[in-house]
């Protein structure tokens, strides 16, 4: 039944996805005739409605929720600049000091927005122009500012590590959080040894160093946007507040930020409001539908099916985390970060515990590996949103991001094969 189930759901899924069906619907109407093949037509409509609100009713989603319209906020709030000059201090210094100030400037945007298509949208936009003028080939800034994007969204606060907590059962989102700051960082500083080569070769400038009283108003004006990291995660990792207490503090202090620097007028809320409601129910839509597909999974013991498969091919750790990686970049290409962790974790959690894998390990990993999906064709998200940015074709960026996708495959397997590289940091402040 397992294998039958496997190539009913998957098999309508993938032609579904093909037919270019949007990919919630596609997980909808895969799990749905799959649940016809196992159960009668009034129970699968009753169970497939049941687990659909089942799957959204959720305190912990809220939490996402609250990110997603805080994030809007923060889009809209003339944080960017703010954050882009205190980046340029941080790498004015390296050798294409600009492409560093990209990935830095990336790295903090994506941490605090959450997202790392507005991080590739906001931050490539400042940046694109500001290279162009230094001599810099717009395929590969465009690169650089695609390949840095998804830092953040390792970097905490992030939704789609809330996403995982909630889809493997509860993992601790404070010890998700502490975990993926190291990776986060290790991913931009993968992309900056790329741009530190290549700035080396092609000779491209370094930035004028700014006077001590300029470089000490750039850190107080950062100072405001950098402080809701520490007042979210710290009362979050504290025991202040919960993760959704936490997302709604995030919230009102991104208003009140946005005050300060007057960047949002009154007009402009409705359309932030309804860039979040659309976003919600984006996501809202794909947990319900992944949450049939799970039940379905379940109850024909596909995960465990798979999971004997694999134990069965090798019993070297080293292979099945190989093959794991493998097949999460694979799927990375054609499919987004949130309707992935939603479908693969129940799949692969389970391969991953039984070699002794800690879910919060696993966690990072998992996003790791579809954090470099969305920067790959065809679908990647941050690879069309970079290459609209900075207006060039998909074609010309593919030659440096190949480069940088070394570099990051690289940092994956450190991360997968170091433990402690994601764990250090939970377990020195005590969440593991």
């Amino acid at each position: 039944m397992s294998l039958q189930a496997a190539l009913i759901l998957f098999g309508v899924f993938f032609l579904l996805l093909a037919l270019g069906v949007p990919i919630s619907v596609g997980i909808g109407v895969a799990s749905f005739v799959t649940a016809l093949t196992i159960v009668p037509m009034d129970i699968a409509i009753f169970t497939a409605a049941q687990k659909m609100v089942q799957g959204i009713n959720s305190f912990t989603l809220l939490a996402v929720i609250f990110f997603i319209l805080s994030g809007s906020i923060m889009n809209n709030g003339g944080i960017a600049i703010r954050l882009i000059n205190l980046a340029k201090l941080i790498g004015g210094r390296l050798p294409g000091s600009l492409a560093h100030t990209n990935v830095v400037g990336n790295m903090l945007f994506g941490s605090i927005s959450g997202s790392a298509v507005a991080a590739a949208a906001a931050i490539g936009k400042v940046m694109t122009p500001l290279q162009a003028k230094e001599g810099y080939d717009k395929s590969y800034s465009a690169a650089v500012n695609i390949a840095s994007s998804p830092a953040g969204l390792l970097i905490p606060p992030s939704g789609a590590l809330i996403l995982y907590s909630l889809v493997s059962g509860g993992t601790s989102i404070s010890a998700l959080f502490m975990a993926g700051y190291l990776p986060g960082i290790l991913m931009g500083l993968a992309v900056m040894s790329i741009a530190f080569i290549m700035a080396k070769k092609q000779k491209y400038p370094v930035t004028e160093r700014p006077s001590f009283t300029t470089g000490i108003k750039i850190v107080i004006d950062a100072i405001p946007s950098l402080l809701m990291i520490v007042v979210v995660i710290g009362g979050i990792v504290g025991g202040i507040f919960t993760a959704t207490e936490g997302a709604a503090v995030a919230v009102l202090y991104s208003i009140v930020l946005s005050a300060i620097y007057r960047e949002i007028k009154l007009k402009d809320i409705p359309q932030i409001l309804k860039e979040s409601v659309v976003m919600t129910g984006i996501v809202l839509f794909l947990v319900g539908a992944s949450s049939i597909m799970s039940w379905v999974m379940a109850f024909t013991g596909i995960p465990s099916a798979i999971s004997e498969l694999l134990l069965a091919s090798s019993e070297n750790p080293i292979i099945i985390l190989l093959i794991m990686n493998l097949i999460l970049l694979i799927i990375g290409t054609f499919m987004d970060l949130t309707p992935a962790v939603l479908i693969f974790t129940p799949i692969f959690l389970p391969i991953a515990t039984e070699i002794g894998m800690d879910p919060v390990h696993f966690g990072i990993v998992l996003v790791f590996n579809l954090c470099i999906g969305i920067m790959t064709p065809p679908v990647g998200s941050c690879l069309f949103v970079g290459c609209s940015v900075a207006d060039v074709s998909i074609e010309s960026v593919l030659g440096p991001l190949t480069k940088i996708f070394i570099a990051l495959i690289v940092a994956l397997l450190l991360v997968t094969f170091i433990p402690s590289i994601s764990l250090a940091i939970p377990r020195l402040i005590g969440l593991l």
